[in-house]
């Protein structure tokens, strides 16, 4: 599979401070990609790097198979984006916003501009109120804004960072159907976020920044596998342990964790000695004791939600 990010070695250094500290990133063709890391860790500077806004102290970046920020001309009419909110002319409709936007990068068809502007604004739900001016719109309604300006040209590859921000519960919900509606489309998505909820429901791959540096790159499907261990749901947990001694890894209250993968081999014994079980589930480490154990405490600063 060829990858559509690639970095290598990658350094940004402001003064003393290092910033972002000699990341590989490997994104691939299909992937919905999440880049995990608390505030401040370094992930929009990355981002900026990529796009080729910020030029690298040391390092290497290639999007779609091109060296940035040489190849940009080439690159970016092929790549959304919507970094750190959108800047808007608040005076101007959504769609007199779109319209300039589209004007002003390369490659855009004149012929049907109006058709794609007013198709983007429907699928950020704004297709409603794309003529009312800016200035009136919420943070929300301004974030969807931002969105419809990165899907304009039909993005190969949608680079967005905190693209939620803003965003009630069921706002957050319409993008999360929106980006897997465009990767199931083929477009292969890089998602910066703070949120372990957010990525955790999206992204098949992840990478952890922490301080500058990625601890952590993998397949989420790898890093959530299950253990070996099954977990029992029980009001007698005393009684599991005396019936599986040895087995018990661990007891919290009716929660226990026992060695061994088939929980239906686990039930038959626990049944079998009359041990009342009401559930049973392969144990699986959630994202957030993924990146506790890769990013050590400042991952305190990930957010669950």
């Amino acid at each position: 599979m060829s990858s559509v990010v690639v970095t290598r070695g990658l350094v940004k250094q402001y003064g003393r401070v290092r910033a972002v500290d000699g990341i590989d990133l490997d994104v691939r063709t299909g992937d919905v990609y999440g880049f995990l890391g608390a505030n401040g860790s370094g992930k929009t500077t990355t981002v900026r790097m990529l796009l080729g806004l910020v030029l690298p102290t040391r390092g290497e970046v290639e999007l779609l198979g091109e060296r940035m920020p040489r190849a940009g001309r080439r690159v970016l009419p092929r790549v959304g984006a919507l970094i750190e909110g959108p800047a808007h002319h608040r005076h101007l409709s959504g769609a007199a916003n779109l319209a300039l936007l589209d004007a002003a990068g390369p490659g855009g068809s004149r012929r049907t501009r109006r058709r794609r502007v007013a198709e983007v604004l429907d699928q950020v739900g704004l297709g409603g109120v794309g003529r009312r001016k800016v200035g009136a719109y919420s943070l929300g309604m301004r974030q969807r804004l931002g969105l419809a300006g990165a899907l304009l040209r039909r993005p190969e590859l949608l680079v967005l960072d905190e693209p939620t921000n803003g965003l009630d519960p069921q706002g957050i919900s319409e993008v999360r159907e929106l980006l897997l509606d465009l990767h199931r489309g083929g477009t292969t998505v890089f998602l910066s976020s703070h949120l372990l909820a957010e990525v955790e429901q999206l992204c098949s791959r992840v990478g952890v920044l922490d301080r500058g540096r990625l601890v952590l790159q993998d397949e989420m499907a790898h890093l959530t596998a299950p253990t070996g261990a099954t977990v029992v749901d029980t009001p007698a947990p005393e009684r599991v342990r005396a019936v599986l001694d040895g087995r018990v890894l661990s007891a919290d209250g009716g929660r226990v964790v026992v060695r061994g993968a088939d929980p239906a081999e686990v039930n038959a014994l626990l049944v079998g000695a009359g041990v009342p079980v009401r559930g049973l589930a392969l144990q699986r480490p959630t994202l957030e004791e993924v990146v506790l154990a890769a990013a050590g405490t400042s991952a305190d600063r990930v957010e669950r939600a």
